[in-house]
């Protein structure tokens, strides 16, 4: 006796004789049809696109740094002479730098009375303070004007990634043109380490600020205190880390073949519903001719 392989058929056919079309049928496979594209292009479309994932976590990610942060700074002051502007470091390690050069730019402005400060430095991972002032300048005038406009405070790489919004440049943009010329202004930052992490794996290391700032004018025993832009900072232990994930292939899958079925599913009940109740409606209208 020989065994009939046809017989672990679970999808038995149902011969066209037997079958009837229908202008309902029809009309429920079309919708059917394109509610089924529109589902599987939804997802197809999710499943190329990738999703940012964020995480807090107690660390410090970048260890290879040698304890440094690199800080980019562009400032303009349109009242202060370049030969007066200067860049001071100041630290918890015992740091103390007056003057700071290295990697610095000066452009002057408003025909040489003002000056545009850009420069990039670093600043080792403790509690301090750098500051824009008049300090290593050879002779110290009588009335400089601090007033300043703020285009970058940046620290760390650069995130160019279109779906993270963060505070990774909170100062640019600020304007304190309309101050007190003769005011000190402290700005108070809180640095958060910030990790970005590809599909590729490779990581790229940032930092997010907040900032509170105040501006005063200061005085001491004897006189007014030579005024001053300081920016004091201090570091969360707060790691916050964003990763880009893509969805699993098996996960896409098993989505397609839940639409597929579904929808079939849905769409022949939904036939079945108005074949059945168009057929007792036939019934109905013979039955009150008669």
């Amino acid at each position: 006796m020989v065994f009939d392989v046809r017989r672990l058929d679970i999808y038995r056919k149902v011969p066209k004789d037997l079958t009837q079309p229908t202008y309902t049928g029809a009309v429920v496979s079309i919708i059917c049809c394109v509610f089924m594209l529109f589902l599987f292009l939804s997802e197809l479309k999710g499943f190329i696109a990738t999703e940012i994932v964020n995480e807090l976590y107690v660390d410090d990610p970048d260890k290879n740094s040698g304890g440094k942060i690199d800080v980019s700074l562009n400032i303009s002051l349109p009242n202060l002479h370049c030969d007066l502007v200067g860049l001071d470091i100041q630290d918890e390690m015992g740091r103390h730098e007056v003057g700071h050069i290295d990697n610095s730019m000066k452009v002057p402005l408003n025909h040489g009375h003002g000056c545009r400060f850009e420069g990039e430095f670093t600043i080792n991972k403790v509690p301090g303070n750098f500051h824009v002032s008049t300090h290593s300048a050879t002779a110290q005038p009588q009335s400089p004007d601090m007033t300043h406009l703020i285009h970058k405070l940046a620290f760390g790489e650069k995130l160019q990634v279109q779906n993270v919004q963060g505070a990774f440049n909170a100062l640019g943009g600020a304007d304190r043109l309309v101050s007190n010329p003769l005011a000190s202004h402290d700005y108070i930052l809180k640095i958060v380490p910030t990790v970005y992490e590809d599909l590729s794996g490779k990581q790229r290391f940032s930092y997010q600020y907040t900032v509170a700032n105040k501006e005063y004018v200061a005085y001491s025993h004897t006189g007014r205190i030579i005024p001053a832009i300081w920016y004091r900072y201090d570091l969360s232990p707060i790691t916050v880390k964003y990763t880009e994930k893509r969805q699993p292939l098996y996960r896409f899958i098993t989505t397609i073949c839940a639409i597929i079925g579904g929808t079939f599913t849905v769409a022949g009940i939904i036939d079945s519903c108005i074949f059945t109740a168009s057929e007792a409606w036939k019934k109905i209208q013979i039955g009150k001719m008669s």
